[in-house]
């Protein structure tokens, strides 16, 4: 068996990588074409090349595809660009839109992931022949004993499980994660030992299509003339102020509220100021609910559109650990799947910003279950 599972020699396996410009995915086809396999670079134009001209931390345009032809040209792969700006359009940007106007607090890089690359990209790389698809994901592929599993990566703090819980059977199956087992010091390490011209790029760290992390510039380009003012009401029914629209607003948000010098009110008359948060955002009336931390509680999440990789789930409940967003730990809890791609999440303790949009992301240990879109909590 070669290091990808294989029985054969690198040589004769290739494997299509893809290139995003970054150091990770760099490294990983670097790493690949050293082991001796046939290796292929594609990158993915995913919008429009000039917005993206003169941002760090940008990815897949500008001069992030110039990054990736340039690390293909010095490891000596052939590399193709292949024009997504449509598909990425329809299947992420315009969601992500939408998902803003329901009042929600969308993850378009799970979309992308879920629709573009794991999708269609990989239906790509079958047609050039490939084997497996790599990529420079931090996340584990190990066999178990009913097939292929996704794990967290070695390295928590770079850990992208969370992101990829929409991966499905079929694509584990195809995919590889050569970085998984290593932590980012020791990526850097080789960026610097082969010799990469993006051995000190930085990490891309915003959402690629969003300039300036300015989520509603972009959903009123989207969308124009959909976003709607309305009120900002407390949970007790008392209209505190007006808000320019839903999309500046998610669940467990304190700051940036625009009330001013009502953003803490005392719950009582002469009674003890309570910092207000954003409890529930309901976009059908244009309203913006607030009150104190403690309105916030929830100990039931409701998960939608399940991918589930866990096999078989008894129809008490499962003990299970979940997160409910990227950089939150993961919580003991009790997951019940309905049959229907639907999954109630019972938490042993109360949390406080549950926010429909994200995901909830179920783990054993170290290994993903799955995950769905959370859509309410109670």
């Amino acid at each position: 068996m070669n290091s990808l599972g294989f029985d054969k020699a690198p040589a004769d396996t290739r494997v299509v990588v893809a290139m995003s410009g970054g150091v990770d995915s760099s490294v990983t086809a670097a790493l690949l074409k050293e082991e001796g396999y046939d290796v292929v670079g594609v990158t993915l134009q995913l919008y429009d090349h000039g917005m993206a001209v003169g941002r760090k931390g940008a990815c897949c345009a500008g001069q992030d595809i110039y990054d990736a032809s340039r690390v293909a040209e010095t490891i000596g792969i052939p590399h193709y660009v292949l024009d997504y700006e449509s598909r990425f359009s329809d299947a992420v940007m315009q969601d992500f839109a939408d998902s803003y106007l329901r009042g929600e607090t969308p993850i378009p890089c799970v979309r992308c992931n879920q629709r573009v690359k794991f999708r269609d990209l990989l239906d790509q790389a079958r047609d050039l022949g490939a084997e497996a698809l790599a990529t420079g994901h931090y996340v584990r592929r190990v066999q178990g004993a009913r097939g292929a599993e996704l794990h967290r990566a070695a390295d928590p703090s770079k850990d992208q499980s969370y992101f990829l819980f929409a991966t499905t059977q079929a694509q584990l199956d195809f995919l590889r994660f050569p970085l998984g087992g290593m932590p980012k010091t020791e990526t850097r390490a080789l960026a610097d030992r082969y010799r990469l011209p993006v051995a000190d790029k930085p990490d891309s760290q915003d959402i690629c299509f969003v300039p300036n992390g300015s989520y509603a510039a972009v959903v009123n380009r989207l969308r124009p003339g959909a976003v709607t003012p309305g009120d900002i009401v407390h949970v007790d029914g008392r209209v505190l102020g007006r808000h320019e629209g839903v999309i500046n607003y998610t669940v467990g948000q304190r700051k940036g509220l625009g009330l001013g010098g009502n953003a803490t009110l005392a719950m009582e008359p002469g009674g003890d100021t309570d910092p207000l948060y954003v409890v529930r955002v309901d976009a059908a009336s244009a309203q913006v609910v607030v009150g104190p931390r403690a309105a916030l509680a929830r100990t039931r999440v409701t998960v939608r559109e399940v991918n589930w990789l866990g096999g078989d789930a008894p129809a008490e409940g499962l003990p299970v650990t979940v997160k409910l967003r990227s950089a939150q730990p993961a919580l003991a809890a009790r997951l019940f799947l309905d049959g229907q791609g639907g999954a109630a999440v019972d938490l042993e303790q109360p949390q406080f910003g549950v926010a429909p949009g994200q995901a909830a992301v179920f783990y054993q240990d170290d290994r993903v279950l799955g995950g769905g879109w959370i859509v309410g909590a109670a």
